[in-house]
């Protein structure tokens, strides 16, 4: 029951019923006035008929005691049970009167013409004229009960009403079976997506078949599909990848370690063996201190210490802890940075790190490493300019899914597993921001893009929480 109350078919079917409900009764409530209005402009009309037709008779009579003896004159009165009658003369004596149902005499009634009111009763209309016959002063005063009338207006009103709710209760039913047909594309779309599960995420809702206001609805849906897709395909590789790097250096501690206990060794090969052990060691430390730093990202309630930071200055320090690096390399570093932005200092030092150690890695020797910003109205952004081979086009899109490289065969031990870049691409969607990447003959540029609109709240950052 609760679901049937729940359904959209079932709300449409009720709006429906009550939208006819509220047209059909303003069109009754208006009939019903109408014909109220009616049979009392008609009953008026009556009533001022009446009074023309004793005035002609009284005229045309030599006294009122002839009339009085020769009430077929006026007999079609005396039958109607609803019909009353008075003529008065100016004492308030009666001298003629039809009055079946026993009221009141009316007095008091205000000179002058033709009049229509109410008894004090209130329950008979009247009508009222003075005239003058011979040397009498008469008053003629015509009725009419209201009761008749009350009770037709009160039966056409209960009939109104049952019309009413009839065509409420058949607008109801007629909105069900409407609403129930019309809404067939909703549950074929429906159908459609739940059809789709994990193995069949290629699969796309027919389109072609929905009407137009649901075409979009079935657009989006197909788009999030998409997305669904790209997101499984992405985290089926990355589990595929993670097991590969984990699996590498575990091969590599076993390998070793089985090579030296197939006989005694000497003291120096066991130190070997495990000073060969801890490189091992810390490259899936520094594997897993990624992965947690990327999973801590990822929650919805995390949360930066945004401060305004001086870009010289911070660069300038990344510069001097990677002048040995670079003397290595043979390059240089250089500071072309400027202004301020608003980030957290910490996070933003180490998507910068990851980039220079990216650039030394890949760069061309003998050519400088530039760092350069750019300030618009809408953004800032931090670029990281290197010389060297450009990156093939196809490797452009998947450049920052983790543990993805470009040539697989060259890792060093310094490297961050194929994390580095991810780990860039998540602060700066903790940032609001994002990172892009430009690549040909002129070399490599790694830009990060920081919105000036985006609110980051500072000071907010959990003081239990290690990135």
């Amino acid at each position: 029951m609760k679901q049937i109350l729940s359904s959209l078919s079932f709300r449409l079917a009720l709006m429906f019923a009550l939208v006819s409900a509220v047209l059909l009764g303003s069109i009754g409530f208006y009939l019903y006035f109408s014909l109220e209005r009616e049979l009392a402009w008609r009953d008026d009309q009556s009533l001022l008929g009446r009074l023309e037709h004793m005035q002609a008779l009284l005229t045309s009579s030599d006294s009122i005691k002839d009339l009085r003896d020769r009430p077929t004159l006026y007999a079609n009165m005396l039958g109607n049970e609803d019909s009353l009658l008075w003529v008065l003369d100016q004492d308030g004596e009666v001298l003629i009167s039809v009055n079946p149902a026993g009221l009141s005499v009316p007095v008091g009634l205000s000179a002058g013409q033709t009049r229509l009111g109410y008894n004090e009763e209130g329950n008979a209309r009247l009508a009222w004229h003075y005239l003058k016959q011979g040397n009498l002063n008469l008053m003629l005063v015509a009725g009419k009960l209201l009761a008749p009338r009350e009770q037709m207006l009160a039966a056409y009103r209960l009939r109104l009403l049952l019309a009413l709710a009839g065509g409420a209760l058949i607008a109801f039913l007629l909105g069900w079976l409407v609403s129930r047909r019309g809404l067939m594309p909703v549950r074929r779309l429906a159908k459609q997506a739940g059809a789709i599960d994990v193995r069949e995420l290629h699969r796309r809702l027919n389109t072609r078949q929905l009407p137009e206001e649901l075409r979009e609805l079935g657009h989006s849906l197909n788009h999030m599909l998409a997305r669904l897709e790209e997101g499984f395909g992405r985290l089926s590789r990355f589990s595929e990848d993670l097991a590969h790097e984990v699996r590498t250096p575990l091969s590599n501690l076993m390998g070793h370690t089985e090579h030296v206990l197939r006989r005694n060794r000497s003291t120096e090969e066991y130190e070997s063996l495990l000073a060969s052990h801890l490189e091992e060691y810390q490259r899936l430390s520094r594997m897993i201190n990624s992965m947690l730093f990327l999973a801590r990202t990822e929650q919805p309630q995390a949360v930066i210490q945004a401060e305004a930071v001086t870009l010289s200055m911070l660069v300038e320090q990344l510069c001097e802890y990677f002048e040995g690096m670079a003397e290595e390399a043979d390059t240089s570093l250089v500071n072309q940075a400027h202004g301020e932005v608003w980030a957290d200092q910490e996070l933003l030092r180490r998507a910068l790190a990851n980039l220079l150690a990216n650039a030394l890695r890949y760069g061309e020797p003998g050519q400088p490493i530039v760092i350069g910003s750019e300030h618009t109205s809408n953004s800032t952004v931090i670029s990281v300019h290197n010389h060297g081979p450009a990156i093939a086009a196809e490797h452009l899109p998947r450049l920052f899914d983790r543990f993805y490289r470009c040539d697989p065969s060259r890792t060093q031990g310094g490297d961050t597993g194929g994390l580095g870049l991810a780990i860039v691409d998540s602060i700066m969607q903790l940032h609001g921001g994002n990172v892009s990447v430009r690549s040909d003959n002129r070399g490599t540029v790694f830009m990060l893009h920081f919105p000036i609109n985006v609110a980051i709240e500072p000071g907010r950052a959990d003081p239990d929480k290690r990135w």
